[in-house]
């Protein structure tokens, strides 16, 4: 099996628990699961899939639908922000299946760390969605939402109501998957952090975009007034930051002081204005005429008086 992408499947009844995890690109095995997943529900978890590509996308429809076409139905669980941000996508992405929870990320400004929290789609009410509210395990404040609220939970809006949900909530519970934490541990599974996961780069061999992240005015170092994005800022790696190519862009974080200097320099150089030359150097480029006119003199004076003397 592909070390990129890892799959189990346990079975209670006419339900089977799916559970998903890694990236799923081209290289994916999805295919290979239908099989063995017999007819009933399929409660397929997508809490660990950490980058699903444009392949992994067409990969991951074909299975849904072969999946219904068996007559299975399809029910989502703990959907990453890589899923969730798929599945707004994609208008197709869920196929006839709906999503019973998902992660919600949050950042502490105070801390610089990131969590997902997990949320039960019936538990999110009519539109407008907002996110619920979420603490910081080191200082104890209310975290930030990191994302827009109708990006991030537009998919709400068309989403189905659960059938069987007692049976499904039944069948996970017999496998130790309930939906409820029954102690202080698995409560704490609820809040994950993401700097604890493997970076998507490392996952995939290569740096890659997750889901619709955005932070506001995170660095520091970045002056007042300047950076404060309410809109999102895509996101590689666990510090939440692109390597940026290029000279610093206004809004973008940099150390301080650096946004004067570059103010400056783009002012001067937009304009066409040089720098003026200095001051020393005027004195010396007129005594350098002068003596260039005295050589020039001295040389017609010689070239004249060897004429009239020959």
């Amino acid at each position: 099996m592909s070390q990129k992408f890892q799959s189990t499947i346990q079975h209670r009844g006419d339900v089977s628990y799916v559970k998903l995890g890694g990236v799923i690109d081209e290289d994916n095995e999805l295919q290979e699961l239908v099989e063995k997943i017999p007819t009933g529900t399929a409660v397929i978890d997508l809490g660990e899939i950490e980058r699903i590509n444009s392949c992994g996308v067409r990969d991951w429809v074909n299975w849904l639908s072969k999946l219904e076409t068996s007559g299975t139905r399809s029910v989502l669980i703990e959907c990453s922000p890589a899923i969730v941000a798929q599945i707004n996508l994609v208008n197709n992405f869920t196929g006839s299946g709906v999503v019973k929870s998902f992660y919600v990320p949050y950042f502490c400004p105070e801390c610089d760390e990131e969590k997902v929290l997990l949320v039960e789609t019936q538990d999110m009410g009519p539109p407008p969605h907002e996110p619920p509210t979420c603490r910081c395990d080191e200082c104890d404040l209310v975290m930030d939402f990191d994302d827009m609220p109708d990006s991030y939970f537009a998919f709400l809006s068309n989403q189905r109501k659960l059938a069987e949900g007692e049976k499904i909530n039944s069948a996970m519970k017999e496998l130790g998957r309930g939906s409820e934490p029954n102690t202080a541990a698995e409560a704490r599974n609820k809040v994950r952090s993401r700097q604890s996961q493997p970076s998507m780069a490392n996952a995939a061999g290569k740096p890659s975009v997750p889901s619709l992240p955005s932070i506001q005015g995170r660095s520091s170092g970045t002056p007042s007034g300047v950076g404060m994005n309410s809109g999102p800022i895509a996101k590689a790696g666990n510090n939440g930051s692109r390597p940026q190519i290029g000279p610093p862009k206004v809004g973008g974080s940099r150390p301080p002081g650096a946004m004067s200097a570059g103010m400056s320099m783009s002012g001067n150089f937009a304009l066409g204005a040089a720098p003026p030359p200095p001051a020393q150097q005027l004195p010396k480029s007129n005594a350098l005429v002068f003596v260039l006119i005295g050589v020039l003199v001295a040389a017609i004076g010689v070239l004249a008086y060897l004429v009239l003397t020959k």
